[in-house]
């Protein structure tokens, strides 16, 4: 069976290239698509990239993944630290969960230190740029 993955970006990472340089980086939200999408292709993996400001909308793509995907990517951005309803739908439908952010939020402020994703993730990487999602991609092509 192919194995079908879903990238989730969440708020303000539509902001790539332009928001905090120092801490996320000079690539955008579409380079790193870009890179998601092409990788997993040398991977034999099929990546479909979402992103959204908007918990609800995050909340009908995980949803609506429930049929076609067979892991989910989520970087949940700020939602992380406050979205019961975001881990509530990732653990609904049932999917390996991998959580990604490009910078150390363990490095940052107090309140970035818990996620409420991590606890029902596979894997976290965070720190590593927009390599976390590629070793993610890494992680699901390898699994079984």
């Amino acid at each position: 069976m192919a194995k079908n993955v879903l990238v989730i970006n969440g708020p303000n990472l539509n902001l790539l290239g332009t928001r905090e340089p120092a801490v996320y980086g000079s690539k955008t939200l579409k380079d790193l698509e870009a890179e998601c999408v092409a990788h997993g292709s040398k991977l034999g993996l099929s990546v479909n990239c979402f992103q959204s400001n908007s918990e609800g909308a995050i909340i009908d793509a995980i949803q609506a993944a429930r049929t076609v995907a067979t892991a989910i990517i989520i970087n949940p951005g700020g939602y992380s630290h406050t979205s019961v309803a975001i881990r509530d739908a990732l653990s609904g439908v049932g999917l390996p969960v991998y959580e990604v952010h490009i910078s150390n939020i363990h490095a940052r402020e107090s309140f970035r230190h818990h996620s409420y994703v991590s606890g029902i993730a596979r894997a976290v990487v965070c720190g590593l740029g927009f390599r976390g999602y590629l070793s993610m991609l890494d992680a699901i092509a390898e699994s079984h």
